[in-house]
């Protein structure tokens, strides 16, 4: 195959090697520096390919899934782990060796994450090397559902831009959940109350600053996007801590509310309620009441539209891109103008379809593997 390179500050996979993982009792895969596809029928074992993938990056990867539900059911190949992802990825001329995966010692299991042979502290020291984003078919009804799966995908966005959130999201939710503990049970201490409400307006704030900040760094680069994907407009619903510079007024209302979450049962105020609110811009109207095909369009514009502002950022360096049946309710004309930005990127973005032929316009441009009963074979051109 005659494959375009990646630019050199390119950031790709690869080797991916997975043991004991979901389907897979033992694989491993070999690419060049170029898109992927994976093709095949349901259930072949091609989403857990990009599962893995992104437990090379902080958090609990594109499924969101407990560790333990990671480990292969049936007969395991030999190893030391219940599960294990290894891989060798290339940053800007660089290679690093990362491996994660869960084990067993004295009675319990944990997560155990090693870059270049060394033990790291914890998955988010991978955020430092592997930078990602992923689109699911689960995330086609992102719009239509609860408000929390579309605080998430922002929070995910945050974190490509702002890598403190993460520790502001936990400094804020264990404070709430502390704080709860003692509305319900008590001891009801004023001063115990205050303090806990304290960390949650410092936190918060930084987290609802941090939210808008994205939100209008993607709006300006939305803004300046053509082409086949339309143009998205985000907003922040519910987002009352705006105008509070200092925390003081959150923390106020939060003092407020005390007798009001006791009785409720939940915290009532915070940036934890804040909504992801999308338009589209052209016809005016919100995302949730476009159709199936323009809601994902939307979301595949604003994914875009993040992986050229996080290039940007690093210096070209753009994020490694999961694409799970990601031809789905794309005409043919999307398909094309998705496969051609994925080019002028010059991002490793890993496919999955079921129709091999749908990815046609990407001959000479991708490696492309036809999946069978979660053994990946490559297909020659």
């Amino acid at each position: 195959m005659n494959l375009l390179p990646l630019r050199e500050t390119a950031l790709s996979v690869a080797r991916l090697k997975l043991t004991n993982f979901r389907s897979y009792a033992s694989v491993d895969i070999a690419v060049r520096a170029a898109p992927v596809v994976l093709a095949g029928p349901n259930g072949a074992g091609k989403t857990n390919l990009l599962d893995a993938i992104s437990l090379l990056s902080p958090g609990r990867g594109l499924r969101g899934a407990r560790l333990s539900e990671h480990t292969r059911r049936g007969p395991s190949a030999m190893s030391e782990a219940l599960w294990a992802v290894a891989a060798t990825v290339t940053r800007a001329g660089e290679s690093y060796e990362i491996g994660t995966g869960l084990v067993s010692a004295q009675g319990s299991e944990r997560r155990q994450v090693r870059l270049n042979g060394a033990a790291a502290s914890s998955s988010a020291d991978l955020g430092d090397v592997v930078q990602m984003l992923w689109l699911t078919p689960a995330m086609d009804r992102l719009f239509i559902e609860s408000a929390s799966g579309r605080r998430k995908f922002l929070d995910r966005l945050v974190l490509g831009f702002d890598a403190g959130h993460a520790r502001a999201a936990t400094r804020y939710e264990t404070a709430m959940r502390e704080r709860a503990r003692l509305l319900k049970y008590g001891p009801r201490d004023p001063a115990w109350l205050d303090g806990l409400e304290a960390e949650m307006a410092e936190a918060g704030l930084a987290m609802a600053a941090a939210r808008r900040e994205t939100a209008a760094r993607l709006n300006r680069a939305l803004e300046e996007r053509t082409g086949a994907f339309p143009q998205a407009t985000l907003s922040l619903d519910n987002d009352d801590t705006e105008d509070d510079k200092t925390g003081d007024t959150l923390k106020e209302r939060l003092a407020r509310a005390r007798i009001r979450d006791a009785e409720a049962g939940r915290t009532t105020v915070g940036p934890h309620l804040v909504d992801l609110a999308v338009r589209h811009t052209a016809k005016r109207a919100d995302a949730r009441e476009c159709s199936t095909g323009e809601q994902k369009a939307l979301l595949i514009s604003i994914v875009l539209a993040d992986a050229r502002e996080l290039a940007r950022a690093r210096g070209g360096l753009c994020p490694l891109l999961l694409l799970d049946e990601i031809a789905a309710h794309l005409d043919v004309v999307r398909r094309a103008a998705l496969f051609d930005e994925i080019a002028d990127l010059g991002t490793q973005a890993w496919m999955t379809g079921t129709d091999i032929a749908m990815f046609a316009p990407l001959k000479g441009r991708a490696q492309l593997f036809e999946v069978a009963d979660s053994f990946p074979r490559p297909i020659s051109e």
